[in-house]
């Protein structure tokens, strides 16, 4: 009897093809760069767990910014890095000289061109490193969710007033979306959409972060608001809140190992999905490839492309600007 057997590799014997029958594809329309911000001038400080990266002060990154906008980066994220801290984050509502405030004035002269994302949160901003208002419960020093909310309300008009273009609200703050949809739309700018910060786990992949964006927590963690790594259906309980409450963007946080979460999140809502590429993936990565243990061009498309592939639309990632990424 003759053999029946099927051909599967047709399809594959060749780039031409290969290119033309691709299910998932890659381009910079997709990625998000994030940005430090730092107070002061003439500031371009390396950060060492992440090679490559840099605090930028203000006048600085727009040079930077008009570097992105010439590798077609779409949008940036944005980070801040203030002079003082104190208790309740105060320098976060500076309209006037806010790091953030300042450099969202400078970037839209320079780069009209770009997306202007804010991260709001204030665990760069207070003296303890958490995420808002801080009180004392059982002995304990814990997060006010309700005071908090108002913060982030002022912080996010402040953003506005100042010319964002998004609101990232990232504390992971019950009922933050609300709140922040809520004063956007009664303060006048009801047009400014929110990226929430839905599926954010209390990973360990954040390390590296904590030295670019100068927020580590003095004392504690951040468990008791962020999602334990081993759930993932209370992620859909988050997300159904969060489009309840008038999200425009869901996010996954972190991206590479949590697939999983964005495909869920995908299959059940029919809103974009952002997903967070974060420091500690970026760090591996660059370490390896540093030794020689992997190529690193091909090694970033693959992971962007397994992040696209799991269902994300955007990808914040710090490989956004990489010039080796599309060579």
């Amino acid at each position: 009897m003759e053999e029946t057997f099927k051909n599967l590799s047709r399809l594959r014997k060749d780039e031409r093809i290969r290119r033309l029958v691709q299910q998932t594809t890659l381009s910079r329309d997709d990625l998000i760069m994030p940005l430090f911000i730092h107070h002061g001038e003439n500031v371009k400080h390396p950060i060492t767990a992440m090679e490559g990266q840099y605090q930028w002060s203000v006048d600085q990154v727009t040079g930077f910014a008009r570097e992105l906008v010439g590798r077609d980066v779409r949008a940036v994220l944005l980070f801040g890095i203030p002079a003082v801290k104190d208790p309740l984050g105060a320098c976060a509502l500076d309209d006037d000289d806010g790091v953030i405030q300042r450099a969202l004035r400078a970037l839209k002269q320079a780069t009209p061109e770009l997306v202007l994302i804010t991260d709001l949160c204030f665990c760069e901003y207070t003296d303890h490193g958490h995420c808002g208002v801080l009180v004392e419960r059982e002995g304990r020093r814990v997060l006010d969710h309700a005071a908090t909310r108002e913060r982030l309300v002022l912080q996010a008009l402040s953003h506005a007033r100042a010319g964002t273009d998004m609101i990232a609200p990232s504390g992971m703050i019950d009922g933050q979306v609300s709140a922040i949809r809520q004063g956007l739309d009664a303060n006048g700018f009801g047009h400014i959409p929110i990226m929430a910060y839905t599926a954010k786990y209390a990973s360990s992949f954040y390390g590296p972060f904590r030295e670019a964006a100068g927020g580590a927590p003095s004392f504690g963690d951040r468990r008791s608001h962020q999602l334990d790594p081993a759930n993932s259906d209370e992620a859909l309980r988050e997300a159904e809140a969060d489009i309840a409450e008038g999200a425009d963007i869901l996010m996954v946080k972190p991206a590479g190992y949590y697939g999983d979460i964005i495909r869920r999140l995908r299959d059940c809502f029919n809103l974009p999905i952002a997903a967070y590429q974060v420091s500690g993936e970026y760090a591996m990565i660059k370490a390896a490839a540093a030794r020689g243990r992997l190529d690193e061009a091909v090694v970033i498309r693959e992971t962007l492309l397994s992040i696209k592939r799991a269902g994300a639309d955007l990808i914040i990632t710090y490989f956004a600007g990489d010039e080796i990424l599309f060579d």
